[in-house]
């Protein structure tokens, strides 16, 4: 696993599988290395986290998932 702080309250994390973009301590992107598909949670946290996932995702479409799906692709419970 790989750690690499983007700014202020946000973070990416890179594991085996897919990187996952974390606001605050939350999981709400990801990008799945199998397919290349961009997800993004399915939930609106706050203003401050949805620019962190539009300024990571750059214009890139991303399929929605649930928020249970980040978590667990994460390595956390849902």
């Amino acid at each position: 696993m790989k750690l690499k702080k983007l700014g202020n309250n946000v973070t990416l994390i890179k594991l085996d599988t897919c990187e996952v973009l974390f606001s605050y301590e939350t999981p709400v992107a990801a990008l799945r290395y199998s397919d290349h598909e961009y997800l993004k949670t399915d939930l609106f946290w706050s203003v401050t986290t949805s620019r962190h996932i539009n300024q990571w995702l750059q214009g890139v479409e991303a399929q929605t998932v649930s928020q249970d799906d980040l978590y667990k692709m994460a390595g956390g419970d849902a």
